[in-house]
């Protein structure tokens, strides 16, 4: 690094002693909790939502769910931008967890109340309220993720409290995948839908607020003796120059694409191949069986063996799942044996992929001067909310090109050889694309290297 990009580094380097204690760890876990209960929502049953009980047209939905992602995720960049330069008693990341919780929870009751109106009003309603659940999402979940950042700088610490994250994550994954369509359909409706959002809305202001409340930014807290403002332009060329950054954005493309495929596909897969609605709910359980079971030795094992290899081989395993269930598209059995399998490809997406994506930060001081926590998180969030926005779109423009009529009780041949692709042969595509990234990010083996340089300097 040269000596002008040294004197140009405002980030003052905690001490690796500085870590959360366990009882905050479990207070942002929780906040989290709230966050993916609607976001899980959005990704598996919005799309059911439109085309079976709003009555919209697949292919309306599916060019909705990619060209309202696409308008968000520019917003992701410039809200990393805005969470690097907020100044507050309460630090840069934690006020907008406080600010944006009641707007959030509000869009998402909104998002599933579709008024009896005309088409061409209910795809407007649709438009708008569906844009401002995911501006209001960006304006918490990057504050939010970059938080993990300001926590601790220590690798260590990142993976645990990371690993805090997906244990509330998968719980929260659970609960709405297993719960929310029997909840809804018992109450009836689109009011039943309506109902369900509006629980989760409560738990989000709570739990937000808990978190707020229960956290400390301890990176970059110290105040610095001279200040110099990097210009944006600077700031992003910088990013696009951090390979690691690069790597694990499209990874999370892919990897958002593929758990929207697994997720949002899934219910027209139980309704329509295996005959029975109901049967959705065993999909949840079976897809997250591997991450249960891992989260008792999960930090053991990246502790030993490090982040990336542990995502690399579980991606390899998950690459069966989808042989699997290809044997016969027609077995329960199967299928959720193949659930099983693939379950493990969930695993860093779950438990570590946001220290992963922190670790690039380091890196991208280390190489350019100068330290954006925010933009990292906030580019990093447009790669996800792409690959959720790919995942969708594919979902309503294929169900729309096999001919897919909502609510009818047997759908034409066509239609349900989509419903398989979009269950099988997709997810087996982005599963393989996963492991090449996987294979080039070697990060893990450079990151303490390039830590203890930064230390002593």
């Amino acid at each position: 690094m040269s000596a002008k990009n040294q004197q140009e580094v405002e980030f003052v380097q905690a001490r690796p002693q500085d870590r959360p204690g366990h009882k905050e760890m479990l207070n942002y876990g929780l906040g989290f909790f709230g966050i993916i209960l609607i976001w899980t929502m959005v990704g598996t049953f919005l799309a059911f939502y439109y085309t079976d009980i709003a009555g919209i047209s697949a292919g309306v939905v599916g060019t909705l769910m990619l060209v309202s992602r696409l308008l968000d995720g520019v917003t992701d960049i410039g809200m990393g931008s805005v969470v690097d330069r907020t100044k507050s008693k309460h630090g840069k990341a934690r006020p907008w967890i406080l600010w944006m919780a009641l707007p959030f929870a509000v869009s998402g009751v909104l998002l599933f109340s579709v008024p009896d109106i005309s088409m061409t009003g209910k795809i407007i309603y649709a438009y708008i309220t569906y844009i401002l659940l995911i501006l209001t999402y960006t304006a918490i979940s990057i504050p939010y993720k970059t938080l993990l950042g300001l926590m601790t700088q220590d690798p260590k610490g990142r993976s645990l409290v990371n690993i805090y994250t997906g244990v509330f994550t998968m719980l929260s994954t659970i609960l709405v995948m297993t719960l929310a369509e029997p909840v809804a359909s018992a109450i009836g409706g689109n009011f039943g839908w309506t109902a369900v959002s509006l629980a989760i809305a409560v738990i989000i202001v709570v739990t937000c607020f808990t978190s707020f409340r229960s956290t400390q930014e301890r990176v970059d807290a110290e105040p610095v003796k001279k200040e110099k403002k990097v210009p944006f332009k600077t700031e992003f060329k910088a990013l696009l120059t951090n390979k690691y950054w690069v790597i694990i954005t499209v990874y999370c493309v892919l990897a958002y694409t593929l758990n929207a495929l697994l997720t949002g596909a899934g219910l027209y897969y139980a309704t329509y191949i295996l005959g029975n609605s109901s049967y959705f709910s065993f999909f949840a359980l079976s897809l997250f069986l591997p991450t249960i079971v891992c989260f008792f030795f999960i930090g053991k094992l990246v502790g030993r063996y490090g982040k990336r290899n542990i995502a690399l081989v579980v991606s390899l395993v998950a690459i069966f799942g989808s042989i699997i269930k290809f044997i016969d598209p027609s077995s329960l059995a199967l299928f959720l044996t193949g659930n099983v399998i693939q379950g493990f490809g969930l695993i860093p997406v779950i438990t570590f992929l946001y220290a992963m994506i922190n670790d690039t930060t380091e890196y991208g001081q280390w190489k350019s001067g100068f330290r954006t926590a925010g933009l990292v998180n906030s580019a990093a969030s447009f790669g996800m909310k792409v690959g959720t926005g790919i995942g969708g779109g594919l979902i309503g423009w294929l169900l729309a090109f096999g001919g897919y009529q909502g609510a009818l009780a047997e759908q034409s041949a066509s239609a349900s050889q989509m419903i398989i692709a979009l269950n099988i042969q997709l997810p087996l595509l982005f599963t393989v694309l996963q492991v090449i990234l996987l294979w080039m990010y070697k990060l893990d083996k450079e990151y303490p290297a390039i830590l203890k340089e930064l230390n002593q300097k």
